[in-house]
């Protein structure tokens, strides 16, 4: 186990999209094989040696919570934030707060996404720029149509992010682990609020950068892509 390393899981969401194909479980609950999809991201922090996890959960969170338990049936310790309306992305980190007490940066990671990513060297490359509040794996993807795209200048700092456009062209996304510093609580409001739309883009002149990743990059928002990761991901594990 790596000591003093704590990763943040945001399984909270609705998942509406999904729900056509998975109707009563959690998004984060969806099959993949015979595991489910948060299985297999908490096993992909748990190899690297990341086994302190702060599930934060809201929709039918009891579901993971009777799933995962403690944690030590996969070597890990699993500790629940749970919120009691829905707040958002942002609204459930700030709720996690007092779980993250004496470290000076954690992981967090989208429960519904899935990234081959080095996480030790995420938050080397992290530490190695001065100020910075906050690191964001991004990857590349052929079309960033439905994402939104990043914009990332010669340092890696961020300088801003583009919305979703009806263009197909390829471009930096999103791809859902971020590395923050201990500074980034000044900068999340209590109550509802969203990681992408309320906070990262106020951080950006405060020290954003973005580490580009080349691994295997998914998400399960929808049908066709949960489809996708039916095949991508069931060798992972």
């Amino acid at each position: 186990m790596v000591d003093n390393v704590k990763a943040i899981l945001l399984v909270g969401g609705l998942g509406t999209r999904l729900r056509p194909v998975v109707p009563s479980r959690p998004k984060a609950l969806a099959p993949i094989g015979e595991k489910s999809f948060l299985e297999l991201v908490v096993r992909q922090l748990g190899t690297q040696g990341i086994r302190h996890l702060v599930m934060c959960t809201g929709y039918l969170g009891e579901q993971i919570e009777g799933e995962f338990g403690d944690g030590r049936i996969w070597d890990v310790q699993i500790e629940y934030s749970r919120e009691q309306t829905p707040l958002g992305t942002a609204g459930a980190i700030k709720l996690a707060q007092r779980y993250l007490s004496g470290v000076p940066e954690f992981l967090v990671l989208n429960g519904d996404s899935f990234l081959e990513t080095n996480f030790h060297d995420l938050m080397a490359f992290h530490r190695s720029h001065d100020g910075a509040v906050a690191t964001m794996a991004v990857v590349r993807v052929g079309d960033a149509s439905r994402y939104g795209t990043v914009h990332v200048d010669a340092g890696d700092r961020i300088s801003g992010f583009a919305e979703k456009t009806a263009s197909e062209a390829p471009g930096l996304v999103n791809g859902g682990i971020y590395v923050f510093s201990q500074a980034v609580w000044q900068h999340i409001p209590e109550g509802p609020a969203s990681l992408e739309m309320d906070v990262l883009p106020q951080l950006v002149d405060h020290g954003v950068y973005a580490q580009e990743q080349c691994g295997i990059f998914i998400d399960i928002g929808t049908p066709a892509d949960y489809a996708c990761a039916q095949s991508l991901l069931r060798f992972s594990g």
